[in-house]
């Protein structure tokens, strides 16, 4: 079986913020970017590595949730418990200093794990948790 991962899904509420993020403090290319209704469905994605994005979508525009859902996704999005995307490089603290430089909310800075890796954590605009891991 060849299985691969295409894209993965993030819930994003502000297209400008979301596309300055992942474009100029991460670095990811903007691969598309889908209007329907005053929504935006952005797709990003490191360069060199075609084969795999993530889609930046409005969570309000998620078919089949309703109201109440809605109000929990929103509240835990400013709380910053609804996404996390993983991420790697082999230049974490250059990954850290760009991150800091670009003015993303750091949650943590580069840091030894008891479960055996180097990584730091930062937020994305719409509190999505990003953890960055040094790989060797």
């Amino acid at each position: 079986m060849d299985i691969t991962i295409h894209a993965s899904f993030l819930p994003q509420d502000d297209p400008d913020a979301a596309v300055a993020f992942y474009r100029d403090t991460l670095g990811f290319e903007v691969r598309n970017d889908v209007e329907y209704g005053g929504r935006h469905w952005i797709t990003v994605g490191p360069a060199g590595q075609p084969g795999t994005s993530v889609v930046l979508y409005p969570p309000d525009a998620t078919p089949g949730i309703t109201d109440e859902e809605r109000r929990t996704i929103g509240e835990m999005m400013a709380k910053g418990t609804y996404g996390t995307l993983l991420l790697a490089t082999a230049d974490l603290d250059g990954a850290f200093e760009r991150l800091q430089s670009g003015e993303a909310e750091i949650v943590q800075e580069p840091t030894e794990q008891p479960y055996g890796v180097r990584d730091c954590a930062v937020r994305d605009p719409a509190g999505n948790l990003i953890r960055i891991q040094e790989r060797a």
